[in-house]
């Protein structure tokens, strides 16, 4: 994929979702967090607990002016299925995404995907390519990552 074409997927980044497992979480074991996406340039950082799991998004964007985003966390009944996504509820973004990364702490990721469009208005979503993106292991804390190459 070309550098350019890379660029324009980060620039339509709408979702970006961690899934340790498909997990049914009683209403008491999901919360959903409001926060400001602020460009700058700056590596800039939101994360949210659930009992022993933590989601930490980091991310760094241009362009615009804060948008609102929520990050969601979800925990199964019996504490061993967590999930984790982040998307802006107001449909595209306007900013230009140069990185993000999305850790988990306390569980090792078995799925991870990034969208560049999610379905809206009659649109597919549009994942980001397997080659746009890495999840890694170290020290057993999992990681997704998506850095701009070029």
């Amino acid at each position: 994929m070309a550098c350019k074409d890379q660029i324009n997927a980060c620039v339509k980044l709408l979702l970006l979702s961690v899934v340790l497992c498909a997990a049914r979480a009683s209403a008491d074991r999901t919360k959903t967090l409001d926060f400001d996406v602020k460009p700058g340039g700056v590596v800039q950082t939101f994360s949210a607990k659930l009992k022993k799991y933590k989601c930490i998004f980091r991310y760094a964007c241009q362009g615009g002016t804060n948008e609102q985003w929520q990050m969601s966390v979800g925990l199964s009944d019996d504490d061993q299925m967590f999930s984790c996504s982040v998307w802006r509820p107001q449909g595209k973004s306007y900013l230009f995404f140069t990185q993000f990364k999305a850790e988990i702490k306390g569980a090792k990721i078995e799925y991870a995907t990034a969208y560049s469009q999610t379905a809206v208005g009659g649109q597919r979503d549009v994942a980001l390519k397997e080659e746009e993106y890495s999840v890694s292991e170290s020290s057993g804390e999992s990681a997704y990552s998506y850095f701009q190459r070029g």
